[in-house]
């Protein structure tokens, strides 16, 4: 390993320690209290959890780094440069299905709903909304189509179609449909797709590159929640009845994590063999890159993988159980206790998530600093922070998911007619990808344990379910809040620069144009 590579590793594993350590220290630090305590045993699984997800953080970020960032780009470049659409097209369809049907978190939906919906048509069907949608999102790129209309047309439709899952009366498969919208914009595909538009928009050009760039996650992330309702609405012949999962960790440690591990790599594996055969079939017929640079690419997804099977198996096994075991815990809270607790373990929970790296570097790099990581970084936590909390407040009080996402995504819309569009593209994207793999393992868990010791288990499916899509949502609206305060200051500003130019002395403005005459 050279000098450079073995810097970027230390770098990315330093990033990644800083991410873990505030939810890590906070959950053992409640974990000493009377209310929330966790066993010894808990405890130490959860440490070395921690410690090992800081390594799986750091690996995944390098290899996104080397590999799934230079192929999207590579993918999107190409393909734009041989001026033949119908390829791109066709490509970005094939690459959209492939990806999501080889998505590790829609076989446990596909198996959570088994009962209702057949999972292979549940899968393939969503396989082929994120293929639809990625190609429309090319095609806006291309016809350089206002992203604000198509979120706004596409968002109703949802909203529409919700209305006729609730006049059916299968009310338990809206938060699981507006959920899978985050579950197949995984940590593989994000940082492969971002970079697939940051390619296209560059070839395109234009002065809107930046722009353009973002906003394909967006539109991803509508394809799943369609496709769920769609087939809930016709195909679904009853109400969900879903099992809680045993969320204990393991007697028999050592040769579960075995299992695990095994189980876990060969997900990543099919996942990343997809992604790289296909990268492969257009680097022979299109790319044709450098040797050298698919040695770097090569040894990237050897480090993405690593890294991924190390961060999924931390989070199963020392996540997931303890975040069942806080969320019966902090019922006995008061409901402002919990409330706050929520919104804390909320703002630092997003900052593990391995995409959110790549989503605030590239962000910040695409916009030349206009748009700062630690900007991001404050946006994201404090949107994430409210999801989870209003998801607490929605289980105390007992109420539809409805009346967070119609109010929520309607301001998300309106903000977008007042804000630089490169926020909303940003905004929206950043709503798919704050919604990762830990939130549906340690997030989820903790609402699913809060939910049995409020509400009981039959009431999981109507209350717990939800909180992966008000964790997609709420970062919408304080990342185009960024937008929103930008426009504001520079009003501001313009108006108070008027003021001191009318308010001069005539004078002044005579002895100023006499010395440029002289």
């Amino acid at each position: 390993m050279g000098n450079e590579l073995k810097k970027a590793l230390l770098s990315k594993l330093w990033e990644a320690l800083l991410s873990v350590l505030p939810v890590a220290g906070i959950v053992l630090l409640v974990s000493f209290t009377p209310a929330a305590p966790l066993t010894w045993r808990e405890r130490g699984v959860f440490a070395v959890s921690s410690l090992l997800l800081v390594a799986g953080i750091g690996l995944f970020n390098l290899g996104a780094d080397l590999a799934m960032t230079p192929m999207g780009r590579h993918v999107g470049e190409g393909l734009t440069r041989s001026r033949k659409l119908g390829l791109l097209i066709t490509a970005c369809f094939f690459l959209g299905v492939l990806i999501t049907v080889a998505e590790p978190d829609l076989s446990v939906l596909a198996g959570q709903v088994e009962a209702v919906i057949n999972p292979t048509l549940l899968i393939v069907t969503v396989g082929v909304g994120v293929g639809l949608f990625l190609v429309l999102s090319v095609v806006r790129m291309v016809t350089k189509t206002d992203l604000t209309a198509l979120l706004l047309f596409f968002y109703m439709l949802l909203f529409a179609f919700s209305a006729l899952l609730i006049a059916s009366g299968k009310t338990s498969f809206l938060p699981l449909s507006f959920d899978s919208g985050g579950v197949t914009t995984g940590p593989i595909t994000v940082p492969f797709i971002m970079a697939l538009g940051l390619g296209i928009a560059k070839m395109l050009g234009g002065r809107n590159v930046g722009e353009n760039s973002f906003g394909l996650i967006a539109l991803c992330s509508v394809g799943p929640v369609l496709a769920v309702l769609l087939l809930s609405v016709f195909f679904g012949n009853g109400e969900i009845v879903w099992e809680i999962p045993d969320y204990s960790i393991p007697g028999n440690l050592g040769s579960s994590v075995l299992r695990l591990f095994g189980e876990t790599a060969w997900d990543v594996v099919k996942s990343l063999l997809l992604m790289t055969t296909f990268f492969l079939i257009l680097q022979f017929a299109v790319l044709r890159l450098p040797g050298r640079r698919l040695l770097q690419i090569g040894s990237g997804l050897g480090f993405a993988f690593i890294g991924l099977v190390i961060f999924l198996v931390s989070v199963s096994v020392g996540f997931m159980p303890v975040g069942y075991s806080l969320g019966r815990s902090i019922t006995g809270f008061s409901d402002k206790a919990m409330l706050a607790f929520a919104f804390v373990i909320g703002m630092v929970v997003v900052l593990a998530e391995p995409a959110v790296h790549v989503l605030n570097r590239q962000v910040e790099d695409v916009t030349g600093g206009t748009v700062t990581k630690r900007q991001m970084t404050i946006a994201l936590s404090v949107g994430v922070g409210v999801s989870i909390g209003l998801s607490i407040l929605r289980l105390i009080v007992g109420f539809s998911l409805l009346y967070y996402l119609i109010p929520g995504y309607l301001l998300s819309l309106g903000l977008s007619f007042f804000v630089p569009k490169i926020y909303t593209a940003i905004a929206f994207d950043s709503g798919g990808v704050a919604s990762g793999p830990l939130t549906s393992s340690f997030i989820l868990p903790m609402a699913i344990g809060a939910c049995v010791s409020l509400r009981g288990a039959d009431a999981v499916m109507d209350f717990a379910f939800g909180v992966v899509a008000l964790v997609a949502m709420t970062p919408l609206i304080t990342i185009q809040s960024l937008g929103f305060r930008a426009v504001v200051s520079r009003e501001v500003k313009a108006e108070v620069k008027l003021r001191r130019m009318l308010s001069s002395d005539d004078a002044q403005i005579i002895r100023f144009e006499w010395k440029e005459g002289k």
